[in-house]
């Protein structure tokens, strides 16, 4: 209350300039003192089965030009060493799809579409579930120490057994599921890790390299409330293999119905690749693929891009239905943009490639797979190479 009131009276505002694990948030803490720049770190929740990101940065507002110039230049995204690429690199993917899952209607609704997906691909599921455990307090003032209270044993071993009871009554609604003929029969198996989702899933996907992952959004109103702290979001940035957010209002439709696919493209050549990734997911079925890129106003020379990209793409899936469309999101935000051209077409998932961004756009400048994410109720595919 205090800092409060003396912020007041010097016309100071406490903003938040990112959200992260205490380790990353007390770095950036770090860096911006050494600079001048004092700063607090907030607990986002005290346990939560699924925290969407831990701990806040805020600092005055007068100092966020400085802090900007100085957060531009650092990089606490998950980076992977040089060994650990090499690893993955040379590791095949795996026959499993991995689904993260929170006890809620969103992650039930990721669920459906993994076994369904599984199903079609001759692939096993895992259920993941992040649990969190250690105490935070909810707020530090300037100068004071982020101190983590000793975790209680006792109360350890309950938050353990509540998250084994979460996950078997889980399975016992996926199992009468399965008999009643709404999900295929799959074999799946579970996990419980401690740990923040996002990084836990991160590190899973790069030592097991399944498949595909397969997430659950919420709402749209609830999607607005901490856009930079998905867990989603967060493992779309640090993450290779290919995701699917479901969002929990989509339609129930699994990929093997799925006729009609936008892809997103700024004329990359990783964006071909990821094409390429999406084309061994779907097989060789007839499908309509719009191959969309969004401009701010008309561009002869991107539709004539579009137009060879599209020939591209017929001769070597000649299988495929394909368009192309120049959007121009002059008028809209480039999700709006987006969302009416799927509403018209009726598009069942839209997919794109998705490169790692520093950590000043990825705060600031969210990226159009995040800003997706948390706007459409269509399906979402991310591809990385």
């Amino acid at each position: 209350m205090e800092n409060n009131e003396n912020n007041k009276q010097t016309g100071d505002e406490l903003v938040t300039v990112a959200i992260h694990t205490y380790g990353k948030a007390q770095i950036l803490k770090s860096i911006l003192e050494s600079e001048g720049i004092p700063a607090v770190l907030n607990s986002v929740s005290i346990i939560q089965p699924n925290p969407a990101g831990q701990v806040r940065v805020r600092i005055n507002s007068r100092d966020l030009p400085k802090a900007l110039a100085i957060i531009e230049n650092v990089d606490l995204s998950y980076e992977t060493s040089s060994a650990e690429k090499v690893e993955e690199d040379n590791h095949k993917t795996s026959k499993e799809i991995l689904v993260p899952i929170d006890f809620s209607a969103p992650s039930m609704k990721a669920c459906e579409f993994a076994f369904r997906l599984a199903n079609d691909l001759h692939c096993h599921i895992k259920l993941m579930h992040a649990y969190f455990s250690p105490y935070y307090p909810m707020a530090i003032p300037f100068g004071d120490t982020f101190a983590i209270q000793a975790p209680d044993e006792e109360l350890y071993k309950n938050i353990h057994k509540k998250v084994e009871a979460q996950m078997e009554e889980w399975t016992k609604t996926l199992q009468n599921k399965i008999q009643a003929g709404s999900l295929p029969d799959i074999h799946y198996s579970t996990l419980l890790v401690e740990g923040l989702p996002e990084e836990e899933i991160i590190n899973y996907s790069r030592k097991v390299k399944p498949t595909a992952i397969v997430m659950g959004t919420r709402g749209s109103s609830e999607r607005d409330l901490d856009l930079i702290g998905s867990v989603t979001a967060e493992v779309i940035e640090g993450c290779r293999t290919p995701i699917f957010a479901i969002p929990d209002d989509a339609p129930d439709k699994p990929l093997s119905e799925m006729t009609k696919i936008a892809f997103l493209t700024n004329f990359r050549e990783r964006e071909f690749v990821a094409f390429e990734r999406l084309m061994k997911l779907i097989g060789d079925r007839h499908i309509e693929v719009y191959i969309l890129h969004i401009s701010k106003k008309d561009d002869l020379w991107n539709e004539i891009k579009l137009s060879g990209m599209k020939n591209y793409l017929k001769e070597k899936y000649p299988h495929l239905e394909i368009h192309y469309k120049l959007i121009d999101s002059a008028n809209d935000r480039l999700e709006v943009a987006i969302d009416n051209f799927v509403k018209e077409n009726q598009i069942d998932m839209i997919s794109m490639s998705s490169s790692r961004r520093n950590i000043f756009a990825r705060m600031f400048n969210p990226g159009l797979a995040r800003r997706v994410i948390f706007h459409s109720k269509t399906p979402l595919l991310v591809l990385k190479n």
